[in-house]
């Protein structure tokens, strides 16, 4: 093997001089321990996107295995945190201290969680989209958060609608009686005839973005999962039995919601959580009515903050 190797990077110019605002990788497959606020850390497959600006005009370009070395050691000789990802990010940039004053990195993954069923002692797994994201610029230090929560959501109109049906039926069948038995009025609301129709609902997902406060030490990804889920009362379900199924027909009954309601209701379970200095949040209901969705969009409302 050669004693030395030439080094393009280091002793070459661009060919066309400028500036760049981000250079690096992305898609770079890492298994990571990652530090859950409330647990042990937990194992989780990442596909990660590395970057570093490059502000000499004249540079060829960055050196890509040293960001990738810093990822590597991450995930063998640490877990993901708050403090690991400004590591990180600091490293990033030492690394490269004549070409870059900034860094990036983005985790991408899917936290596996076990559920309980609505009623019986089922459980199951459900499994989470998450992404991490750290940016290290002017010397601040930004950590975002964002998680995709899959619930169903049941229109009032159509609900509406429904019981407007229901009663029209009722009344033909027992209009003419002179008395009416409940008995009788029970078996018919048990048939087809009885519940001429049904709401609509469909397949939803809660999009949500957090910039965490430089307080948190560990991921709070769990809470803020729980958080959404409890606000809207109809996530989706992992194993299930015929009076969790039952259950979960009721909490549709009960939370009747349009992508509006959704989206107040998370705005206002976010505003209850200490660990988040801001928010954006998208609720996504994917209609079994229309062809296309129905969509709000909200943020928490600071200055210099999210915008829709």
């Amino acid at each position: 093997m050669p004693t030395t190797m030439p080094d393009v990077a280091n002793h070459s110019s661009a060919t066309t001089e400028g500036v760049l605002e981000w250079v690096g990788m992305s898609n770079i497959e890492l298994p990571l321990m990652l530090s859950v606020a409330g647990e042990a850390p937990r194992q989780v497959s990442a596909k990660v996107e590395a970057f570093v600006n490059l502000k000499d005009p004249k540079a060829k370009g960055i050196h890509m295995s040293r960001l990738y070395l810093l990822l590597d050691q991450l995930s063998i000789e640490s877990s993901l945190s708050f403090a690991s990802l400004s590591e990180l990010l600091h490293g990033f940039i030492s690394s490269h201290e004549e070409l870059s004053t900034h860094a990036f990195v983005k985790f991408d993954f899917e936290l596996h969680l076990r559920r309980k069923a609505l009623i019986t002692e089922k459980q199951g797994w459900k499994a989470y989209p998450v992404t991490i994201t750290g940016q290290l610029k002017e010397g601040k230090l930004g950590v975002e958060m964002k998680v995709d929560v899959p619930y169903s959501s049941t229109c009032p109109c159509s609900a509406a609608l429904a019981r407007q049906l229901i009663q029209d039926a009722f009344v033909a069948k027992f209009a003419g009686h002179a008395q009416v038995n409940a008995e009788q009025v029970k078996d018919w609301l048990g048939t087809t005839q009885g519940i001429v129709a049904t709401p609509h609902s469909q397949r939803s997902v809660a999009e949500i973005k957090v910039q965490l406060n430089h307080k948190v030490t560990d991921f709070p990804v769990i809470a803020l999962i729980d958080a959404i889920e409890d606000a809207l009362q109809t996530p989706v379900q992992a194993a299930v039995k015929r009076a969790d199924e039952q259950e979960f027909a009721r909490l549709n009954g009960q939370n009747l919601m349009f992508c509006e309601d959704a989206a107040r209701r998370l705005k206002h379970a976010l505003n209850q959580l200490s660990e988040f200095d801001d928010f954006w949040l998208r609720v996504n209901h994917y209609e079994s009515l229309h062809a296309h969705d129905a969509v709000a969009v909200t943020v928490k409302g600071i200055a210099n903050g999210y915008h829709a």
